[in-house]
């Protein structure tokens, strides 16, 4: 919970601004109609009108996204006043977007100017409302130390005194000191009882979500902590010219901080993934329930002792381990085993190098069987995965879920489960089984560090082609 903090304010933030701007036009349309004295010459249509804007609202929220209100540093600053130009400004944009939307497209959205108008000063009003209530909710969540991220300080810096003053004068902004590596002069007097000697000591005496470095001393070193453990690392540069030629800068109270991200898929661009995560699992669990129940039926059939969906454990973001959902492909004789436990049962020793040569396949693999090979080729054997994405196990699209034993001497491990794992990836739509291991996590990470919505999008349509060519695991 304390790394999805931000993560569920965001959400909450997305989800409180989608509902002021379908009220703002709503109530903006009925004023014209049922308030303002004046005649109108046009049809009065409030829920034709009200289930208009449901559906645009995306493009608002992709204006207001692209103001940076989603942005930490916006939406948990002290002062409203960087707020107030931008959501002003998207309340603006939001009703010359869906103008333009009216005028391309012929739906006569706004049959008076004056709802246009109108409903730029309700939605900029019930945008700041909705806000400040959101974060006042927020504050007092975080004062009671839900959700609070463990901070640990570190670096001979001044910066680091500035930073402790504000962590544990200002509970309301979400951080909880953990402890300070630095000289004692760098220490506020009243909290020289959490200095740390080093950060393995550190590490070792308290938990910590969150480093924030304040000298230059051994950057490499403690970044490398940081993402082995999957934490957030933000550095404090020295000059604030520095700003974000190399993260995202934010102000943590008035000290700017780099983000420095492993990854671009955070923020407001995660909550937009998870949210069409949601809706692609539930519409293609609605469109795939038919070929889903025939073919659990054929296993079933085929062999009715044998579990129809075979379970193993693998892992995603973080390093969590999860359930992962396939249908059983294998003889149940050879479900669960490594191949090479298996190659070994079955004495066929020589198929192990031949396996991995192979990139992890055989042609004619003794474990599969002959519906197994069906299923895997139509990638209907990953239709259950729907079911993981649909509870956040997994994205659609990002690397591969892979077993623990697959990444247990893997060096950049920490890399490739910075983010979800996927159902569908770079490395899949790459080559699939035609390329080795090695080649396959290079893509994940070059996935992970280079993440783009248009990636994402390449890659879904490029899925598609694959399993209508028959291009599946084979």
């Amino acid at each position: 919970m304390r790394k999805k903090s931000d993560y569920v304010l965001r959400l909450a933030l997305i989800l409180g601004d989608a509902a002021m701007l379908i009220a703002s036009f709503a109530l903006a349309y009925f004023i014209r109609v049922h308030v303002d004295p004046r005649p109108y010459m046009f049809e009065s249509q409030l829920l034709e009108f009200t289930m208009e804007i449901v559906w645009l609202v995306p493009i608002m929220l992709v204006i207001l996204a692209a103001l940076g209100l989603y942005k930490k540093s916006v939406f948990l600053n002290k002062s409203r006043l960087p707020e107030v130009g931008r959501v002003f400004l998207a309340a603006v944009l939001s009703v010359a977007a869906l103008i333009v939307y009216d005028f391309f497209v012929g739906r006569n959205l706004f049959p008076v100017r004056v709802i246009a108008l109108l409903a730029v000063v309700i939605s900029f009003t019930f945008l700041m409302l909705e806000r400040v209530l959101v974060l006042f909710a927020a504050r007092q969540i975080f004062k009671k130390n839900y959700g609070v991220k463990r901070a640990l300080i570190i670096g001979n810096n001044k910066n680091t005194e500035y930073l402790a003053d504000f962590i544990t004068s200002t509970p309301g902004y979400g951080y909880r000191l953990a402890g300070i590596v630095a000289g004692r002069k760098f220490i506020p007097s009243d909290l020289k009882e959490r200095q740390y000697s080093s950060l393995k000591e550190a590490f070792r005496k308290t938990k910590v979500d969150v480093i924030f470095q304040t000298d230059e001393k051994s950057t490499e070193y403690v970044y490398k902590q940081a993402v082995q453990r999957h934490l957030l690392y933000y550095f404090v540069p020295s000059e604030t010219e520095l700003s974000s030629h190399f993260g995202e800068l934010e102000l943590v109270g008035n000290t700017p901080a780099v983000l420095v991200k492993l990854t671009p898929l955070s923020g407001g661009f995660a909550v937009c993934k998870r949210g069409f995560d949601l809706l692609f699992a539930v519409v293609a669990l609605i469109v795939a329930a038919i070929p889903m129940a025939i073919v659990w039926l054929i296993l079933k059939i085929t062999n009715p002792k044998a579990p129809a969906v075979f379970v193993s454990e693998r892992l995603t973001r973080y390093n969590r381990k999860f359930k992962c959902y396939k249908f059983r492909s294998m003889k149940p004789e050879w479900s669960g085993m490594t191949p090479e436990e298996a190659f070994i049962k079955m004495g066929k020793r020589n198929l192990i190098s031949k396996y991995r040569k192979n990139g992890d396949y055989l042609k004619d693999d003794p474990r599969i069987t002959k519906f197994g090979k069906f299923i895997r080729r139509t990638s209907l054997d990953e239709l259950p995965q729907l079911i993981n994405i649909l509870k956040g196990d997994i994205s659609l699209i990002g690397p591969r879920a892979l077993l623990p034993d697959e990444l247990r001497d893997y060096g950049d491990r920490s890399l490739i489960l910075s983010v979800k794992s996927g159902l569908t990836g770079f490395a899949q739509v790459s080559g699939r089984r035609d390329i080795s291991f090695e080649e396959r996590r290079a893509l994940d990470i070059y996935y992970v560090m280079n993440w783009s919505l248009l990636l994402d999008v390449q890659i879904f349509f490029r899925t598609i082609a694959a399993v209508f060519r028959g291009e599946g695991a084979k």
